[in-house]
């Protein structure tokens, strides 16, 4: 049996089919130019870290309100615990609220960064990463121990404070970062600005890469052995 719309009816869905629509060509937009690794929370194995607290990671991808007060969110632990998949997560979460994000290793932005200042340009660079709500910079243990990388890791940071968010993955604590910055006194200035406003997480856990290696070492051992 056919039914019968009414004009009302008919111009409410087709604006709903419309609105949905634009929401996901939007979204799609946006996932493409942040550039994130295919990642969500529903396939991220809490039960593995039993120090994170799943309700805290939860809440920081469903608001966005850290984000329009220029808060930051640290995640420290080992290499293979998980912190790039949490992260672009996150960052999937809030894209889809309506946030602009960037997803970067930390030695692309750096290398991008000390280009733009050899051009005189860093500052017309740092401007225009201010369209994103949130910057995700990966891994920023990689980074070298120089003057001429982490000077200008240490202007973003600066530049960012208080007025846009970052998103830092580390495998190195706060109490190593001498590795990462030039000199103590820069270390200090830039873990200040960091943790002034932020939320830190901590993941101890072994490495998902070496448990998912010995599992199949262990399947294709078992299968030989048939």
């Amino acid at each position: 049996m056919s039914q019968q719309w009414s004009y009302t009816q008919f111009l409410l869905t087709l604006c709903e089919y419309e609105s949905t629509q634009r929401y996901q060509l939007r979204v799609q937009r946006a996932l493409k130019e942040a550039q994130l690794p295919l990642k969500s929370l529903s396939n991220f194995d809490f039960q593995r870290c039993p120090t994170l607290h799943q309700p805290t990671v939860i809440s920081l991808a469903q608001d966005t309100g850290w984000l329009k007060r220029g808060e930051n969110l640290l995640s420290f632990g080992p290499s293979g615990v998980g912190k790039t998949h949490l992260a672009a997560a996150i960052a999937r979460s809030l894209i889809e609220l309506g946030a602009k994000v960037k997803f970067t290793t930390a030695t692309a932005l750096v290398q991008l960064l000390q280009q733009a200042k050899a051009q005189f340009q860093l500052q017309a660079l740092l401007l225009r990463l201010d369209r994103y709500d949130l910057l995700v910079v990966d891994d920023i243990g990689y980074v070298k121990k120089s003057e001429s990388e982490t000077s200008v890791l240490f202007e973003l940071i600066s530049h960012r404070y208080e007025r846009k968010s970052l998103l830092i993955t580390s495998n190195h604590p706060f109490s190593n970062w001498d590795e990462i910055f030039s000199d103590s006194t820069m270390t200090v200035a830039a873990v200040d600005r960091l943790v002034h406003h932020a939320v830190i997480l901590e993941i101890q856990a072994e490495s998902f890469r070496k448990q998912a290696a010995v599992q199949q070492s262990s399947s294709r051992g078992f299968k030989r052995s048939t």
